[in-house]
């Protein structure tokens, strides 16, 4: 059991360094908003796009049997989407957030603390798989929090909303890498050792890089405000979520890296995407930092929990 426990330390132990390392270095004024900014655009327009075009391109596994995974994958975070609405209909009738609470409790960061996690129990392997789930997961995403993040009765989830989604789906680049990666994949596209080789440049940097900007933009201070509806939130998407998605896996017979990917794309805390989305649909963007910022630094208790409890039940 000592030997899980470590196993589980081992694999959350790095990301959770890396994210302290964030929060000190911008402490200490190393690295400040404007680094974190133009970093974190370099994440998430360049390098992590490249690393997961590579992980497809060099990946051995199925493009084709993957279908199943990604509608299975649909599903649960359809099923996890409405449970959450469920829940904090009940539990926080007629608060006036619930749209915020809702996003914080079931929008995943999987592009960046899940791929990690996978990166380091799985390796390679581990990113390839991710890599579909990864966008598909970001559109459904997109959709669902446009859905509960419109006030009732407002135009501003009409027609416009939707064609703006639209766009920004289409030109996301990390949608746009994993799908140059599939086409290249299906087509045996050769690519030039020269060109692999810069790209794993990039792609060796991305998941340093991109945690070090998490850490940077915690803003624990804050988490002082708006506790309860904060707390409600963390406690669905590090809780029950993770829970309810790698039960159902578990029960439609994923196993081992499958079943991994399910855990750790559910278990992850909340996307920092969440905090733009309700900042741009006049959401209460201050209690969408505090989720962002609690479930960050839970995770890494529950996460670890979680690969203990599975690792030592050798499900993964």
């Amino acid at each position: 059991m000592l030997e899980q426990l470590l196993f589980s330390a081992s694999v959350t132990g790095p990301i959770c360094l890396m994210l302290v390392l964030g929060v000190f270095l911008k402490r200490i004024g190393m690295i400040h908003d404007a680094f974190i900014e133009s970093a974190s655009k370099l994440v998430f327009q360049i390098t992590l796009p490249t690393m997961l075009f590579l992980s497809i391109v060099n990946g051995n596994f199925d493009l084709a049997g993957s279908g199943k995974l990604i509608l299975f994958g649909l599903f649960i975070n359809t099923l996890v989407f409405v449970v959450t609405i469920f829940i904090t209909r009940v539990a926080l009738p007629n608060h006036q957030d619930h749209g915020v609470i809702v996003q914080g409790g079931f929008r995943a960061n999987t592009a960046i603390i899940a791929l990690a996690y996978m990166a380091k129990l799985y390796g390679e392997e581990g990113i390839a798989i991710s890599a579909l789930y990864v966008a598909t997961t970001t559109i459904l995403y997109n959709i669902q929090a446009v859905f509960i993040l419109t006030p009732k009765g407002s135009s501003k989830g009409g027609m416009a909303t939707v064609v703006d989604m639209t766009k920004n789906i289409t030109k996301n680049p990390l949608i746009i890498g994993i799908m140059c990666g599939v086409v290249a994949k299906l087509i045996a596209l050769p690519v030039p050792k020269m060109v692999l080789d810069t790209g794993g440049y990039f792609a060796n940097m991305t998941l340093p890089l991109a945690l070090l900007c998490t850490g940077g933009s915690l803003n624990l201070s804050a988490l002082k405000h708006d506790q309860k509806p904060t707390v409600f939130a963390t406690t669905i998407k590090l809780v029950i979520a993770p829970i309810m998605v790698t039960a159902t896996a578990y029960l439609f017979g994923y196993r081992d890296i499958e079943l991994g990917l399910f855990f750790m794309m559910s278990a992850a805390p909340t996307a920092a995407a969440s905090y733009v989305m309700a900042r741009s649909m006049g959401g209460n963007s201050t209690l969408a930092a505090n989720i962002i910022a609690l479930t960050t630094v839970a995770s890494i208790i529950t996460c670890t929990l979680g690969i203990f409890i599975l690792t030592n039940l050798q499900l993964i």
